[in-house]
């Protein structure tokens, strides 16, 4: 494939926008060229009020390698390395701040900073031959920026054990262990997903993007100061149009038809 090629494509239907990093020779890794497209593609999402849903996808047999280690090889100076891992963070930190839920697509591997991209995501389908890793131990590097990732969706001694030995673990391990959702034979992945988008899309607007913002700031609050917050945000949701008109609907034994699409 040329690399005058975007990188991530966009594809956009029924307000699910489909990004698909465009790369399967490298095993879409997460070069400069790749993080600086992926990360204009999610700017351009932000304020986009079509949006409904973002599905985040991969082209070929991967879904992400990680980093280009070979691009990293060519470099041996600090200032770069903190400029590229920066450079990743703001990308999955995008993804987490985007108004809308971001579901990942996976199939074959999604290793390292791959691995770190579907933890980031707020939902994540995989094929059932899928595997995860987060693998850089194997060459005398720990994933310190994926673990940032990781330890956020599975549980600490899960997440440390990933780390520690860079083994690959199946799709129905992860998602026992919470770093995905659902599982789908591989054929049926595409169908998975969208059906799980159109739920998401047959919501209340107001509401996914009400919760999604809400949920993301409450984790980084002590308890006490998450309820205090949460009970503002609820109470301003509850002045939505969109929640008269559901609680109607519900008490009138009739699907909502939500006002604000």
């Amino acid at each position: 494939m040329s690399e005058t090629t975007p990188a991530v494509r966009r594809h956009d239907a029924d307000g699910v926008t489909t990004l698909t990093l465009n790369r399967p020779a490298s095993f879409n890794a997460l070069s400069e060229e790749m993080l600086e497209a992926l990360g204009d593609a999610l700017a351009s999402l932000a304020d986009d009020g079509n949006v409904r849903c973002v599905v985040l996808a991969a082209e070929g047999r991967a879904f992400c390698a990680g980093h280009d280690l070979k691009q990293m090889r060519a470099h041996d100076d600090r200032d770069y390395f903190q400029t590229l891992f920066a450079r990743c963070a703001g990308v999955m930190q995008a993804i987490v701040e985007l108004p809308v839920p971001v579901i990942a697509r996976v199939q074959g591997i999604a290793t390292a900073a791959g691995c770190q991209l579907v933890a980031s995501c707020d939902l994540a389908v995989a094929a059932r031959s899928a595997r995860f890793a987060v693998s850089g131990i194997n060459a005398g590097l720990f994933c310190s920026t994926p673990a940032v990732a990781l330890s956020r969706n599975v549980a600490r001694k899960r997440a440390m054990e990933m780390l520690l030995t860079g083994e690959f673990i199946d799709a129905e391990t992860a998602r026992d262990w919470a770093l995905v959702n659902r599982v789908a034979d591989d054929e049926a992945l595409d169908e998975a997903v969208s059906e799980l988008a159109a739920s998401i899309c047959a919501k209340s607007a107001v509401a996914v993007r009400t919760g999604k913002a809400m949920f993301q700031r409450q984790l980084r609050m002590p308890l006490d100061e998450a309820y205090a917050f949460a009970g503002e945000v609820m109470a301003g949701n509850m002045l939505a149009e969109d929640v008269a008109e559901g609680i109607d609907a519900f008490i009138e034994k009739r699907r909502p038809v939500w006002k604000d699409r």
